[in-house]
């Protein structure tokens, strides 16, 4: 019997983000042997088995699974085990590790180098949008491996930072290996898989199971296989800070940029930041410092403030700037925006090089 089909016949079993995933590997380290004991009757099932997982292992044989293993094969997606070499090693620390991984790309690039992960929400501001992709940039120039999880937003500024600097970037689906969700970003995976990198899912070509919580199960492979995860922008409710708490279950520090005080999508990072379960993530130096390794060289020169990055509100009260400073009433009563708006405004500025806040909430062009 290969024993790949044995392996796909367990992992069938206990499903994905198998909490007692480890704990049968140390009593049973072999599936194949645990199809002989369970087919011979001459071992008790593992105690840690639920009803479910050992019912289904009762019911099938690993022999069922052949249908599967030669789709992979004649496709392309190969099929790591925790017996393979080639197994992501970082994941293996885990105790709800994937018992099937099942990876397009060059699965070279999940062992011997070092992991980042960059998350965030799926609708960003042109804010976080160039911070992700800045950093992710800066960390891939560096030879840093972005991990993410090809999703809309900050995922794909992540992978495409990656790929711009070519340097392969690692991708989580919580979805079948051979579905790209979103459909857009399926020309991003295509450049990831020839730039050197790899799209990993639990989940099996065609997969016909339940995808309620698969995109949650994903979180914890990117916080595993990242040694930082770099959150950028993320609501107080999201699967950001879901990645967030994986990361933290398992020893994984987690840095996080400072948003505006007035941005919704800003609460979690700012949040993170302010309850001191994240440290200030900066510039690409804050992580390289936390994986103990110097730059190679100098950080590229920073972009040059454009109206163009900011929002229309920003744009209105910018215009209304000059070297002499001006208070948050007098940029109201020239631009006829509410108090507000004028701070948010001059917030985003600031963030993007655009202005200088002076006391007494008093603001000059830069």
């Amino acid at each position: 019997m290969d024993k790949t089909l044995a392996w796909l016949w367990l992992a069938d079993a206990v499903g994905s983000a198998c909490h007692y995933a480890r704990e049968l590997l140390d009593l049973w380290p072999d599936p194949e042997e645990l199809y002989e004991a369970l087919r011979a009757g001459t071992e008790a099932p593992p105690f840690c088995l639920s009803d479910g997982a050992l019912r289904q292992l009762q019911e099938t044989t690993p022999f069922d699974y052949e249908e599967r293993l030669d789709h992979c094969l004649l496709t392309g997606v190969e099929i790591l085990t925790p017996d393979d070499p080639a197994y992501p090693e970082r994941l293996k620390e885990i105790p709800d590790l994937p018992l099937v991984l099942y990876v397009t790309g060059d699965k070279t690039c999940l062992n011997g180098g070092r992991y980042v992960g960059m998350v965030g929400t799926r609708r960003p501001s042109p804010y976080g949008r160039q911070a992700a992709y800045d950093l992710s940039l800066a960390l891939a120039q560096q030879g840093i491996v972005m991990v993410s999880g090809l999703a809309d937003g900050l995922d794909s500024e992540g992978h495409r930072a990656a790929v711009e600097a070519g340097t392969p970037t690692v991708a989580f689906l919580g979805t079948a290996i051979d579905r790209t969700y979103p459909a857009a970003n399926a020309t991003l995976r295509r450049r990831i898989e020839a730039g050197g990198g790899a799209v990993c899912s639990e989940y099996p070509p065609c997969y016909p199971g339940k995808t309620k919580g698969t995109f949650l199960a994903r979180n914890r492979l990117i916080a595993a296989q990242s040694e930082v995860v770099c959150v950028v922008e993320a609501r107080m409710r999201s699967g950001t800070l879901n990645t967030v708490s994986h990361a933290e279950a398992y020893g994984r520090p987690v840095l996080a940029v400072p948003g505006s005080i007035y941005s919704a999508l800003s609460e979690g990072t700012n949040e993170l930041l302010r309850t001191r379960r994240a440290g200030v993530l900066c510039h690409a130096s804050d992580v390289l410092e936390l994986l103990g390794q110097p730059c190679r060289s100098e950080p590229p020169a920073q972009q040059t403030f454009s109206l163009r990055d900011v929002s229309e509100d920003a744009r209105t009260v910018y215009a209304q700037l000059g070297p002499t400073a001006r208070g948050v009433d007098a940029l109201c009563a020239v631009t006829g925006l509410p108090a507000g708006r004028v701070l948010a405004a001059c917030t985003e500025l600031e963030l993007f090089g655009g202005a200088q806040a002076l006391p007494g909430r008093r603001y000059i062009a830069l």
